[in-house]
């Protein structure tokens, strides 16, 4: 396949987005995370250069300074940023696609700067599942509960941007829409294309 298969996964937080990347990771070798810029603090067992590259705000700077990301954003009060060196090594290194974790603000970028990215967007069942999701995790307060379920709302409103849309009320059934969406997307024709134009050639 000639064509990087880029997927941009987007969901409001607490709707299951991290679990199925890292799913759908397992499930095709050939895809690579892209792993984003953040300045915000590191939570729980996540690694610094896996699940994020924490920076601080001037680093930050630094890195928009010198255009060095594909997409950029603040998110409940955090920035955000995907690196371009991100999609450099993905081809360096014979990736077959790589998948984003960012908001609607940086699927719109990443796909105004690249305009083959795949958009997906993880619908949580309702607004009452997805409160329980977030107060299980036990990491935020009431008040950052809040304030994510308002920015909720304001995500899931830019949903007719989006390529697909995964509920992911059943984790499993989720898991395996996200994946044929995967298959569907490595069958089309600009990515096949090389294999039909060499059996002309035989």
């Amino acid at each position: 396949m000639d064509e990087l298969l880029l997927l941009a996964l987007c969901a409001p937080s607490g709707s299951g987005k991290t679990t199925l990347s890292r799913s759908l990771l397992d499930e095709f070798p050939g895809l690579r995370f892209s792993v984003s810029h953040t300045t915000r603090a590191r939570r729980g067992a996540e690694v610094d250069g896996v699940d994020y590259h924490f920076v601080d705000d001037a680093a930050f700077d630094a890195l928009l300074a010198a255009d060095r990301f594909a997409e950029h954003a603040r998110v409940h009060g955090n920035r955000y940023g995907t690196s371009v060196s991100e999609l450099e090594r993905a081809r360096q290194g014979g990736a077959e696609g790589l998948v984003f974790d960012i908001d609607h603000q940086g699927a719109r970028q990443i796909r105004a700067r690249l305009p083959q990215t795949i958009t997906v967007f993880v619908l949580p069942p309702s607004l009452a599942a997805l409160e329980a999701r977030l107060r299980g995790r036990g990491t935020d307060s009431p008040e950052v509960i809040a304030r994510r379920l308002g920015a909720a709302r304001a995500e899931i409103a830019h949903y007719a941007f989006f390529d697909y849309l995964v509920i992911n009320d059943d984790l499993g059934e989720a898991k395996a829409t996200l994946a044929a969406i995967v298959r569907a997307e490595r069958a089309r024709r600009p990515r096949q294309a090389a294999a039909a134009e060499a059996l002309l050639a035989e």
